[in-house]
């Protein structure tokens, strides 16, 4: 956990890992006690159509987890879904279309995030024929590790966005190896008032976090977007607009930026990225 200036504090959570109840590579108790030792808060167990419980492992909060994956190859359709913090297991059925399986993640108090769209390449189409999407995921470390090489999904939130789907932002590790290819690379950061299961989740549907592979990041509006980070090569607005002045800053240890929105913006997000390339993502905000 970490507090800022207000004194608002900020949880640092891992939310797509597999372990060897499917398809991970270690066991949930070993998991737990990397994951802690590397200053995560809470994780989520999300093995493939295995219903993971909300329970404490070597000291570590575990919120409930699980991914639900149907396609086999992108020709006829592959998409992944996370549920997180569901109360009870939804019992899914593995014929379930994607719109059921986000129906019972949510029926069950969770939430419903659509994982690795770049790597599955889903598309702005498979995103408008379904509701009830909580975030999708922007990083996904798995899918560059090893003979995969799809991780970032920016271009699809930034299309889906300009066809009016809004979408919140997760970096996740959907860890498998534990080689130091796709663990402990991607996490949210979530304002909360403690760490219990309902205050994550609440405020997980409520947008108030981050997502990112080390920065720090704030992002207010007040007329304008005010961007305070940690010392960062880059700050960057990006919006629907291919092109406008005054809106990407580089420089050394930049840690403020301020943005004008113009008139034909729809929405905007925040991206920055430190000396080492690692970035912070803001979720997109609708204008």
């Amino acid at each position: 956990m970490i507090v800022d200036e207000q004194g608002n504090k900020y949880y640092k959570l891992g939310l797509h890992i597999h372990t060897t109840i499917s398809d991970g590579r270690k066991a949930p108790e070993d998991v737990a006690a990397e994951y802690k030792a590397d200053g995560y808060d809470a994780i989520a167990l999300t093995d493939h159509w295995k219903f993971g419980s909300s329970q404490e492992l070597a000291g570590l909060k575990i919120l409930s987890g699980c991914e639900y994956n149907m396609g086999a190859e992108t020709i006829s359709g592959v998409m992944h879904i996370l549920g997180i913090g569901m109360k009870h297991d939804p019992q899914i059925p593995n014929t379930s279309t994607r719109q059921q399986v986000i129906d019972k993640i949510k029926e069950a108090g969770g939430i419903a995030v659509l994982a690795h769209p770049d790597w599955s390449l889903n598309t702005v189409r498979d995103a408008a024929e379904l509701s009830g999407f909580a975030a999708t995921e922007i990083y996904n470390a798995v899918s560059e590790a090893h003979q995969s090489l799809r991780a970032y999904s920016d271009y699809f939130v930034d299309v889906c966005a300009n066809a009016g789907i809004y979408f919140n932002l997760f970096a996740t590790d959907d860890a498998h190896y534990f080689d130091g290819s796709d663990n402990r690379k991607g996490w949210i950061m979530v304002k909360a008032d403690e760490l219990s299961d309902e205050a994550l989740i609440e405020a997980i549907k409520k947008g108030d976090y981050y997502a990112s592979q080390g920065p720090d990041l704030q992002v207010r509006f007040d007329g304008k977007v005010i961007v305070e980070c940690s010392p960062c090569s880059i700050i960057g607005v990006l919006s629907n607009l291919a092109w406008t002045p005054d809106r990407v800053l580089r420089g050394e240890d930049l840690t403020h930026f301020e943005y004008t929105i113009k008139k034909n913006e729809k929405w905007v997000r925040v991206e920055v990225v430190n000396a080492d390339g690692k970035r912070a993502w803001s979720n997109v905000v609708a204008l």
